[in-house]
């Protein structure tokens, strides 16, 4: 397996993998070539670790970002998966630690993310790898007509 930043060659096959998240998760997938376009014209910034056998197996979407505690930039985790006929390899583990790497070689303080409380093993897997859970936040959302109504006001 190999870990590596996304390159344009990955579209195919992580457009795939984002398709099994959302079924996954139960919620709405556009069009497959809405999903190629949304990772090859992702804002600027946003990057993704691949975890790549005969195919994109597992994924980090992330980004920089500062200021966080200390005044100090980190990473922040926006999303996280591996495919469901890879789990218990170690790509998710694999993925983390690199994604570590990735912070210390750019010398970054830490990797901020968030987890549905309702997913036993990934919160397992996170715990495993030594993140601390930090249950005085809560996380919110603005989106949709709440969104547009807030920047139309």
């Amino acid at each position: 397996m190999e870990l590596r930043l996304f390159e344009q060659a990955d579209v195919d096959s992580l457009a795939c993998l984002l398709e099994e998240m959302q079924t996954y998760y139960g919620v709405f997938c556009p069009p497959r070539e809405a999903v190629a376009s949304g990772i090859l014209n992702r804002p600027a910034g946003s990057e993704i670790l691949v975890a790549v056998s005969d195919r994109v197996v597992g994924f980090a979407a992330f980004a920089a970002i500062y200021p966080g505690p200390g005044l100090q930039p980190g990473f922040f985790l926006k999303e996280f998966y591996v495919s469901e006929t890879e789990r218990g390899k170690n790509v998710g583990t694999s993925l983390m630690k690199r994604l570590a790497e990735l912070a210390v070689e750019r010398g970054l303080g830490r990797i901020d993310w968030t987890a549905a409380l309702s997913n036993a093993k990934l919160l397992k897997l996170y715990d495993r790898l030594g993140g601390d859970r930090k249950e005085d936040r809560i996380f919110y959302r603005l989106d949709g007509d709440k969104l547009k109504a807030l920047a139309g006001s």
